[in-house]
């Protein structure tokens, strides 16, 4: 590129808790090698929460909001921001064209979307689909225009994602810190975005725990919980928060407890994230593996079913082996 150091650089990914999850160790990197960059995260209203927790991230926009602006207001107040470079972390060809036509100098995008080759001037060429690569290495690789180009290992981006303004537990929540107790998370649904293991496993899960050393928390939408509420046991040391809580809640109670287990989904990538002990559960076909899409953090626990085609098929583990990982946070 035609300049040393960006004075401000957008990241795009407009998508899901996961991917956005996996996209803010790059906050981190670019942090690291323009100190005096600013940071602009483009999501959405519904994954800001996350975004937010990141101290590399200097300012956060809604493509919800922004997308409503007519366009040729967007474009002027694109503009108006003076942003040297554009990263389209997650491809839409909205928001590609959105950017060229407000005129950012460096718009980075991969190769493999045909709308790149009239939207973005820089277009690294490499492939998701049979990468062997996990998915936060992948996002590194947009890196390349700017100068970065060496591998990261999983530790040192999970080091880069900055997870560390997060949000306080709410005081009505605060009954479910009790002292002595070790609280553990189960999140049984995924919102279809992963191969699932059984509710029933997890109500297992719960009922084989010490009551007298855990609190267990099942989470999950609404809807999720309706699916399986009337099976969770009647416990006081049980507690139903399916649908009671928004993301920012949900954020603070995960960082505040010791255990979370969960399919591929949000909440295992924000556990990871905040340090907790995360277990995932995990099908073996490509390209949703573990390799690909396992969360980042320091204590993570994979479990992965070889012989899970995931074609509607739940996911099949040992409960005893699951129930060891959960046990061994006591000694953590």
């Amino acid at each position: 590129m035609d300049f040393i150091h960006p004075k401000i650089i957008v990241l795009s990914r407009t998508d899901s808790i996961g991917d956005v999850a996996l996209t803010l160790p790059l906050a981190g990197i670019l942090k690291k090698e323009f100190p005096s960059v600013k940071i602009i995260f483009l999501g959405n209203s519904y994954t800001e929460p996350v975004i937010s927790c990141s101290r590399f991230v200097d300012e956060v926009w809604k493509w919800d909001d922004l997308s409503k602006m007519p366009k040729a207001d967007s474009a002027k107040w694109l503009r108006e921001k003076q942003v040297d470079v554009f990263i389209h972390v997650f491809p839409r060809k909205e928001i590609a064209r959105w950017a060229r036509s407000a005129g950012v100098p460096h718009r980075i995008g991969t190769s493999h979307r045909l709308f790149h080759l009239l939207t973005c001037n820089h277009r690294p060429n490499f492939t998701r689909k049979n990468s062997d690569l996990h998915e936060a290495q992948l996002n590194t690789k947009l890196l390349a225009p700017l100068g970065i180009t060496r591998n990261f290992e999983l530790e040192t981006l999970y080091g880069f994602a900055g997870f560390g303004i997060l949000p306080s537990l709410p005081a009505s929540l605060n009954e479910l810190c009790v002292a002595g107790k070790k609280t553990v998370i189960l999140h049984p649904k995924s919102k279809g975005s992963a191969v699932e293991w059984d509710v029933a496993n997890f109500i297992q899960l719960a009922e084989s725990l010490d009551p007298t050393k855990y609190t267990i928390l099942f989470t999950g939408t609404t809807q999720e919980g309706d699916l399986f509420r009337d099976q969770i046991p009647v416990k006081p040391n049980i507690f139903d928060l399916t649908g009671k809580m928004t993301l920012k809640e949900l954020i603070a109670v995960i960082s505040k407890s010791h255990c979370l287990v969960a399919a591929s989904t949000g909440p295992l990538h924000i556990a990871g994230l905040c340090g907790i002990r995360t277990i995932g559960l995990y099908s073996s076909r490509r390209p949703i593996h573990p390799g690909r899409w396992s969360p980042l953090g320091i204590s993570i626990i994979v479990f992965e079913d070889k012989n899970n085609s995931g074609l509607n098929q739940p996911l099949q583990f040992d409960l005893r082996d699951i129930l060891r990982q959960v046990e061994q946070v006591e000694s953590l």
